[in-house]
Formats: C-alpha cells, structure tokens, sequence
C-alpha cells in the first residue's frame, strides 16, 4: 500500500507548469467525459479515462485485504471515492497546473469497483476468514439436535 501511496502521489500531485491557463476545475459530473469523447483523439480520451480507471483498481484489491473493516463494496467505494476527492481538492487548490475534476472521483471510484469485483471480495475473504462457530464441549457437535 505504501508503494502504491508513492505512485499515487507522483502521478496526481506533481505540478504541471505548462498546463497553467489550459486546465479548469469540472465540478459537474459527466462534463470532462463529454470533453473526452467530442474533443480528444481517440489516444488521449483511452489515456485520461483509463488511466483514472487504472489507478483506483488497487483501492478495490488492496482495501479489502489491508482493512478488514473495508472488505464490503460499499466500505471500498466509500473510502475510495474519500482518498480521491481529497486528492482532487489539493490538486485543485494547490498543485500548479492541475485542477478538481469530478469526473476523477468518478472513474477512481469505479476503478476501485472493477478492482473489488476482480480480485478485492475474494482476496479479503482469504486473508480475514471468519473463525468457525465455536461449540462448547457440554453442548456437544453442531450436528447433533439435542
């Protein structure tokens, strides 16, 4: 996780000085994808949607097997799409050249969603395995009625 942290950072939060006056925040939802399809070549609109998809993947694998608390799809969306906004919002207010896009989040997110439908539901059962029901030795085996 902390190498994905690293990956994470150079790629969302490094500033990007000759973009300045080419980038603007998108807090309307589909607004940057419409960009992407009517405007962008085919390359750049696979690379931007892509590419955000890609990184909130490893938020669907790794969430559920590092926070046993995590391991439902909604606890992964949730703290994915958490990770994320915050992530937009310094790179917004903060990171030269880069702006708030919603349409970020939304990608991230459902990155995370292919990631956990992938790998992440079963990977957290494996790693954090329920402990079998306990039986007393007075009330005897599970199977038996009495």
């Amino acid at each position: 996780m902390v190498a994905f942290a690293v990956v994470l950072a150079r790629l969302t939060l490094v500033s990007v000085p000759g973009a300045v006056g080419q980038v603007h925040s998108n807090v309307r939802p589909g607004d940057s994808l419409r960009h992407y399809l009517l405007h962008a070549t085919t390359v750049d609109a696979a690379r931007q949607v892509g590419g955000n998809i890609l990184l909130g993947l490893p938020f669907g694998v790794l969430l559920p097997v590092l926070v046993p608390k995590a391991r439902g799809l909604f606890g992964v969306l949730l703290r994915t799409a958490g990770v994320m906004l915050l992530v937009e919002l310094v790179q917004g207010a903060l990171i030269t050249g880069r702006a708030f896009d919603i349409d970020d989040v939304i990608l991230n997110t459902t990155g995370a969603l292919v990631g956990y439908l992938l790998l992440g539901r079963r990977a957290g059962r494996a790693v954090h395995r329920r402990p079998a029901p306990a039986v007393h030795p007075s009330e005897g085996s599970v199977a038996d009625p009495a």
